[in-house]
Protein backbone atom coordinates (compact mmCIF):
# COMPACT_ATOMS: atom_id res chain seq x y z
CA UNK A 1 0.00 0.00 0.00
CA UNK A 2 2.95 2.28 0.76
CA UNK A 3 3.88 1.76 -2.85
CA UNK A 4 0.64 3.09 -4.65
CA UNK A 5 0.83 6.16 -2.19
CA UNK A 6 3.84 7.25 -3.33
CA UNK A 7 3.47 6.64 -6.99
CA UNK A 8 0.08 8.77 -6.97
CA UNK A 9 2.14 11.29 -5.61
CA UNK A 10 4.73 10.91 -8.50
CA UNK A 11 2.08 11.48 -11.09
CA UNK A 12 0.29 14.43 -9.04
CA UNK A 13 3.98 15.90 -9.16
CA UNK A 14 4.55 15.17 -12.47
CA UNK A 15 0.97 16.15 -13.85
CA UNK A 16 1.73 19.80 -11.65
CA UNK A 17 4.73 19.90 -13.47
CA UNK A 18 3.05 19.90 -16.94
CA UNK A 19 0.52 21.98 -15.92
CA UNK A 20 3.16 24.90 -14.94
CA UNK A 21 5.16 24.06 -18.21
CA UNK A 22 2.13 24.45 -20.48
CA UNK A 23 0.96 27.23 -18.65
CA UNK A 24 4.72 28.94 -19.14
CA UNK A 25 4.53 28.50 -22.93
CA UNK A 26 1.12 29.06 -23.32
CA UNK A 27 1.73 32.57 -21.73
CA UNK A 28 4.92 33.20 -24.02
CA UNK A 29 3.27 32.33 -27.08
CA UNK A 30 1.04 34.74 -25.89
CA UNK A 31 3.34 37.61 -25.36
CA UNK A 32 5.12 36.87 -28.96
CA UNK A 33 1.86 36.96 -30.39
CA UNK A 34 1.18 40.29 -29.06
CA UNK A 35 4.23 41.50 -30.00
CA UNK A 36 4.22 40.38 -33.56
CA UNK A 37 0.31 42.16 -34.10
CA UNK A 38 1.38 45.37 -32.75
CA UNK A 39 4.95 45.71 -34.84
CA UNK A 40 2.33 44.55 -37.56
CA UNK A 41 -0.48 47.81 -36.36
CA UNK A 42 2.73 50.19 -36.77
CA UNK A 43 4.25 49.07 -39.61
CA UNK A 44 0.82 49.53 -41.52
CA UNK A 45 -0.49 53.05 -39.99
CA UNK A 46 3.04 53.95 -40.69
CA UNK A 47 3.18 55.29 -37.10
CA UNK A 48 7.01 55.47 -36.75
CA UNK A 49 8.35 58.96 -37.53
CA UNK A 50 11.10 59.05 -40.24
CA UNK A 51 14.01 60.56 -38.16
CA UNK A 52 15.99 63.74 -39.72
CA UNK A 53 15.79 62.14 -43.43
CA UNK A 54 16.85 63.70 -46.11
CA UNK A 55 13.59 62.45 -48.14
CA UNK A 56 10.53 61.88 -46.74
CA UNK A 57 7.57 60.83 -48.02
CA UNK A 58 4.57 62.91 -47.56
CA UNK A 59 1.74 61.35 -48.89
CA UNK A 60 0.82 57.21 -50.35
CA UNK A 61 -2.11 56.21 -52.57
CA UNK A 62 -2.24 53.03 -53.60
CA UNK A 63 -3.17 52.19 -57.54
CA UNK A 64 -3.25 48.83 -57.27
CA UNK A 65 -1.69 45.75 -55.43
CA UNK A 66 2.18 46.71 -56.40
CA UNK A 67 1.31 50.30 -57.62
CA UNK A 68 1.09 53.36 -56.24
CA UNK A 69 1.80 57.40 -56.46
CA UNK A 70 3.90 58.38 -54.05
CA UNK A 71 4.85 61.87 -52.76
CA UNK A 72 7.90 62.14 -51.70
CA UNK A 73 9.91 65.56 -50.38
CA UNK A 74 14.09 66.07 -51.04
CA UNK A 75 15.01 68.91 -48.64
CA UNK A 76 13.03 71.67 -49.95
CA UNK A 77 11.51 70.10 -53.19
CA UNK A 78 8.87 67.43 -53.98
CA UNK A 79 8.26 65.24 -56.62
CA UNK A 80 5.61 62.83 -57.62
CA UNK A 81 6.72 59.57 -58.34
CA UNK A 82 5.06 56.11 -59.76
CA UNK A 83 6.03 53.44 -57.75
CA UNK A 84 5.62 49.41 -59.02
CA UNK A 85 7.50 46.50 -58.21
CA UNK A 86 9.71 46.70 -61.02
CA UNK A 87 10.54 50.82 -61.14
CA UNK A 88 10.11 53.93 -59.60
CA UNK A 89 9.06 57.13 -62.08
CA UNK A 90 9.40 60.71 -61.82
CA UNK A 91 5.47 61.86 -62.77
CA UNK A 92 5.67 65.97 -61.91
CA UNK A 93 7.82 67.69 -59.96
CA UNK A 94 5.94 70.54 -58.39
CA UNK A 95 6.78 74.03 -58.33
CA UNK A 96 4.87 74.97 -55.43
CA UNK A 97 5.30 72.46 -52.53
CA UNK A 98 1.81 71.14 -51.08
CA UNK A 99 1.12 71.20 -47.59
CA UNK A 100 -0.04 68.26 -45.82
CA UNK A 101 -1.88 67.88 -42.41
CA UNK A 102 -0.14 65.64 -40.22
CA UNK A 103 -2.27 63.55 -38.31
CA UNK A 104 -1.32 62.49 -34.40
CA UNK A 105 -2.00 58.96 -33.48
CA UNK A 106 -4.91 59.94 -31.52
CA UNK A 107 -6.30 60.83 -34.44
CA UNK A 108 -5.41 58.02 -36.90
CA UNK A 109 -6.79 55.67 -33.66
CA UNK A 110 -9.93 57.33 -33.92
CA UNK A 111 -10.25 57.06 -38.08
CA UNK A 112 -9.27 53.62 -37.50
CA UNK A 113 -11.84 52.83 -34.53
CA UNK A 114 -14.81 54.44 -36.39
CA UNK A 115 -13.83 52.33 -40.00
CA UNK A 116 -14.78 49.51 -37.73
CA UNK A 117 -18.00 50.38 -36.93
Amino acid sequence: MASTGSAGTDVAGSAGYATTLASMIGGLILVLAVIFVLAYVVRRLNLVPSGGNVVRTLAVTPLGQREKLVLAQVGEKQYLLGVTASQITLIDKLDEPLTIAQDSFASRLKMAKDGQK
